[in-house]
């Protein structure tokens, strides 16, 4: 196993450089899904590294339902600094765990205390609330409203409160109910999701937390806009709603304004359509961070899936029939 083991626990770091240079260079719809995947795969290889030396950890401990043989020499000289490593493994692999769970449980119960605050209201598309705050939000799950933006069926609905609806007009309340319907047809809550929860795996991964949160939100302004026509229209809205959004009631529900940086948004919005392509070109810094990032992300599942089997073999050698 040797210091395979420890590589994706470091490798993440290779995915820094991509994650401000996919939002200026990449369609946020590209970068999204881009940041999502290294992100998924690097928290996944990093976690199943530390479970690996967690193995090893807890053979040593007395007392352990482990097999004898697991703590044999010739199984702790497969890692390196065996008896550091494999105890401080078991906290940090309980620290992940505990982030990744608490994650979950928060996201699961917010869904359903929103969706308990809608029963009794009218079945449709957009659900307008009574409320002096303002906030909206795409709230995924129940049955699915009318085709969004590009003709895609949006499965869930759309919460607004009528504080949020008072301050905008009535082309600004079209891009908004466009900009929650395009967040609900891309499943948007689904990439936030794995973010929040690769930045709990891992926290050198939390720079793409926040990257993908921001392309989630130009995804949904980049349809909107061209579901309303006008690009104007749409940042005017972003930025209006910008000054009196509460945001969300969780990270890993897509939302409209939020997050920021709201001003980032509005320039774009502003500015031409960006280009439509899905990997940027070779001989540039953003092609150049992204071949990085993918050189990084396979170097992670090679060493994880070589580790592994290494360990195998060691502690498969190690046990008696």
């Amino acid at each position: 196993m040797g210091v395979f083991v420890f590589l994706p626990l470091v490798l993440p770091l290779t995915a820094l450089p991509i994650a401000r240079l996919a939002e200026q260079h990449l369609h946020p719809r590209a970068a999204t899904r881009l940041l999502s995947f290294v992100g998924g795969v690097l928290a996944l290889c990093s976690t199943l590294c530390l479970g690996l030396l967690v193995v090893v950890g807890t053979a040593q401990l007395p007392g352990n339902p482990l097999p004898d043989g697991w703590s044999d020499p010739e199984v702790r000289a497969a890692v390196p600094y065996d008896e550091v490593a494999g105890k401080a493994a078991i906290g940090a692999l309980a620290a992940v765990a505990t982030g990744c769970v608490a994650t979950l449980v928060r996201h699961v119960t917010v869904r359903r205390r929103a969706q308990a605050a809608l029963v009794g209201m009218p079945d449709s598309p957009v659900a307008v609330l009574p409320d002096g705050k303002a906030y909206a939000y795409a709230l995924p799950g129940g049955p699915g409203g009318p085709g969004g933006p590009g003709g895609c069926r949006a499965r869930g609905r759309i919460v607004v409160s009528t504080a949020m609806l008072d301050c905008l007009n009535a082309r600004e309340r079209q891009a908004l109910i466009a900009h929650e319907q395009a967040h609900l047809a891309g499943r948007h809550h689904r990439y936030l999701l794995v973010a929040q929860l690769a930045a709990r795996a891992n926290p050198l991964l939390h720079a793409l937390r926040g990257a993908v949160a921001y392309c989630a939100e130009r995804w949904a302004d980049e349809e909107a806009a061209g579901e309303v026509g006008d690009r104007r229209v749409m940042a005017r809205a972003v930025g209006k709603a910008a000054l009196v959004s509460r945001g969300t009631p969780a990270p890993t529900l897509a939302g409209f304004a939020a997050p920021g940086p709201v001003p980032r948004r509005v320039a774009a919005l502003l500015g031409p359509v960006p280009p439509a392509r899905w990997w940027p070109p070779a001989a540039t810094a953003a092609g150049l961070a992204a071949w990085i990032a993918a050189a990084g992300t396979a170097a992670s599942a090679l060493s994880s899936a070589n580790a592994a089997v290494a360990l195998f073999l060691v502690l498969q050698a190690a046990t008696p029939l």
